[in-house]
């Protein structure tokens, strides 16, 4: 419950409380505060175990838990019944990738003897202004398009 608060933080809280309700006070004050707090776990268990009652015997395996998105996905991606475990260890990144790697330098090296006759390399000069159409060439036509 209080696992955010520092040691000099809970110094700084015990100080306090003496100043404010002072030593004599103070004992019966923990007390009170001791009893409110387990009334209101009683109180939220039997609201927890009326709902349980309530929604019948097909969900008795149900934890408030999960209403947490973050808790019920991360249970629903563990699930065995899914098998997205082997999916995930049947999918290999580096090995794709080597795919897609050999697949881009093979294509790029057939594609580059046909249409590198006179860019070094086979790359294509970007900086070379396209040619400009002659008075009778027309514009590529785009069926789609009109």
């Amino acid at each position: 419950m209080f696992n955010d608060i520092g040691p000099l933080e809970l110094v700084t809280l015990v100080v306090l409380a003496v100043l404010v309700f002072g030593p004599d006070k103070l004992p019966k004050v923990i007390q009170d505060v001791t009893r409110t707090i387990r009334k209101i776990r009683e109180f939220s268990e039997s609201a927890k175990n009326d709902i349980r009652e309530e929604l019948g015997p097909e969900f008795k395996d149900f934890e408030f838990e999960d209403l947490n998105p973050k808790t019920f996905i991360r249970k629903q991606l563990d699930n065995e019944d899914l098998g997205l475990k082997e999916i995930r260890n049947g999918f290999d990144l580096k090995k794709e990738m080597a795919e897609v790697t050999d697949a881009v330098h093979s294509r790029d090296s057939d594609t580059s003897s046909a249409s590198s006759a006179g860019s070094p390399g086979g790359r294509i000069d970007m900086t070379k202004k396209p040619e400009t159409p002659g008075p009778d060439d027309r514009p590529p036509f785009d069926a789609d398009a009109t």
